[in-house]
């Protein structure tokens, strides 16, 4: 089985690599020579997902997936959420976002965030989703320097280390991304058995 995963995120890919079973081939964008970036203008983490997912499947015709992540500190009424990526701006980068977020965190008590990833898959032209979400808390300072985006300053529930901090391995039993592509490798897994 070959899919499209709708993202230029060598990150995300290797990630997501990682957890799929042997049969199952992906391809990122620039496997498709996709250089496009699809803009994420949607109100939720959901819609955004599914708009990235909808835009490949047209261009290609065929079964792909995309993601939205979206980092939620409740202190902050939710935010960055839908706006994660650009919380420091439009062309900000991780360290803009997160010193941002630091900032606004300091001298605060209330340190609960979650990170809900949305994965939007478009198989033989039907959709479905699927989500994972991580609680934890925001860090008060930066730490560790593995991963991307804000991994660097949150720290899942009932674990001392940032996401940053730990080996893959060990990220991918408790993230949010690695939760919701279990759920999409469960089902593409069924998927793949019925048809072979």
């Amino acid at each position: 089985m070959e899919i499209i995963f709708a993202t230029h995120n060598k990150n995300k890919l290797i990630e997501v690599k990682n957890l799929l079973p042997q049969g199952i081939t992906i391809l990122s964008l620039e496997d498709i020579n996709h250089s496009n970036e699809v803009i994420e203008d949607k109100k939720t983490i959901l819609e955004n997902a599914v708009k990235k997912a909808s835009e490949i499947y047209k261009i290609t015709g065929k079964n792909c997936f995309a993601d939205d992540t979206g980092l939620e500190v409740e202190e902050l009424g939710g935010k960055p959420g839908v706006h994660s990526k650009r919380f420091a701006g439009k062309n900000a980068d991780s360290m803009k976002n997160i010193k941002k977020l630091l900032k606004l965190m300091k001298n605060k008590s209330n340190r609960k965030a979650r990170f809900v990833t949305v994965i939007s898959l478009i198989i033989d032209g039907k959709i479905k989703t699927f989500e994972g979400i991580c609680n934890g808390h925001i860090a008060k300072e930066k730490k560790g320097d593995k991963g991307f985006g804000y991994d660097s300053i949150f720290i899942p529930n009932g674990e001392k280390l940032t996401f940053a901090q730990m080996d893959m391995n060990k990220k991918n039993t408790i993230a949010h991304r690695a939760i919701a592509v279990k759920k999409l490798v469960f089902f593409l897994t069924e998927q793949f058995n019925a048809n072979s």
